[in-house]
């Protein structure tokens, strides 16, 4: 699916950026209603350039959220749903022989989309998703000894059931850590259901998200987002908090050298959403859970709701008692 780009300009400062960010916000609010503040990490997952993971119940709105995501930004678009006998092949594509001139070709699987949604992502084989893992962490993929370039921008959508783990294949440590920000939704308010049921019944809400932004301007905001200034004393915070869940009794493994670069980049495009140009110790704490809780790993065998609650709560806890700069 390929919408329409309105034709816009770059993105020359702090306060058009956030300009374009609430933009998306308000289109994406009118798919999933009454979730301002998921949105909100969703828009700021994708201008720092990340992929998003999305946990949670099915009926809570994942599809929605990611097709309408697509449509706002004018992002071609495909859903793969993930199964026990889907193959590396059927997201990636493959050779295709011609018998008239005796050559092949390649033919592009569902990958080669600038927003890919992987729905359920762990009902499929480690070996299919290590094929989308190349994608997600290169921006490429290897086929028969060619290398082809993936879509840009590109950013995947991941949804996974938290509680119903029959039949599947839990992520591996390493493909966690390739979604820069995981997130759920949760069922909505009462008072917002109750909303949808008197004013849009089963209709879709997707017929009323526009395109606010394009392509070429999400590539622009992207490049923006990682120029905004995160000075020596925020930088060190982010080390001071990585050290303390490398130390923490009860996490067998902390925040990875990699999950400080993505928190990172997360924090500055958080910063934009101020209008700001740098980042503070509060852009941190606001992404600190979404970008590390799902990386790093309790000792206990907890697994499911438990373990995501579990280690979000480790991440606040450490939060609490390292001292931000002033």
């Amino acid at each position: 699916m390929t919408q329409p780009a309105r034709v816009l300009g770059p993105v020359p400062s702090p306060a058009s950026a956030r300009a374009v960010m609430e933009r998306l916000a308000t289109q994406l609010g009118r798919a999933v209603q009454g979730k301002p503040e998921e949105v909100r990490r969703v828009v700021t997952c994708v201008v720092a350039g990340g992929h998003l993971l999305l946990e949670d119940m099915p009926g809570v709105g994942k599809t929605t959220l990611a097709e309408a995501l697509a449509r706002a930004c004018a992002l071609s678009f495909s859903r793969i749903q993930f199964t026990a006998d889907l193959l590396p092949a059927d997201i990636l594509g493959a050779q295709v022989f011609h018998a008239q001139t005796a050559t092949f070709s390649f033919r592009p699987g569902p990958l080669f989309r600038q927003l890919v949604l992987a729905d359920e992502l762990n009902r499929a084989p480690p070996r299919t998703q290590s094929a989308l893992l190349e994608g997600m962490a290169q921006g490429q993929v290897s086929l028969d000894g060619q290398t082809h370039a993936l879509p840009s921008p590109f950013t995947v959508v991941a949804t996974q059931n938290p509680v119903d783990f029959s039949g599947t294949y839990p992520l591996p440590d390493s493909q966690l850590d390739r979604f820069l920000v995981r997130l759920s939704l949760g069922h909505p308010a009462p008072d917002v259901e109750a909303r949808l049921l008197t004013t849009r019944g089963a209709a879709s809400p997707l017929p009323s998200v526009e395109a606010v932004t394009g392509p070429e301007e999400l590539a622009s905001l992207r490049d923006f987002a990682q120029d905004v200034k995160l000075d020596a004393a925020v930088a060190d915070y982010v080390v001071r908090l990585a050290r303390a869940t490398r130390e923490h009794g009860d996490l067998e493994r902390g925040a990875s050298t990699r999950a400080v670069l993505a928190l990172g980049s997360a924090a500055r495009a958080q910063a934009l959403w101020e209008g700001r140009d740098f980042v503070t110790p509060g852009d941190v704490r606001a992404m600190l859970v979404p970008c590390w809780a799902h990386r790093v790993l309790l000792r206990s065998a907890v697994q499911g709701v438990s373990a995501r609650d579990e280690a979000a709560h480790l991440v606040e806890e450490i939060a609490r008692k390292v001292a931000a700069p002033r």
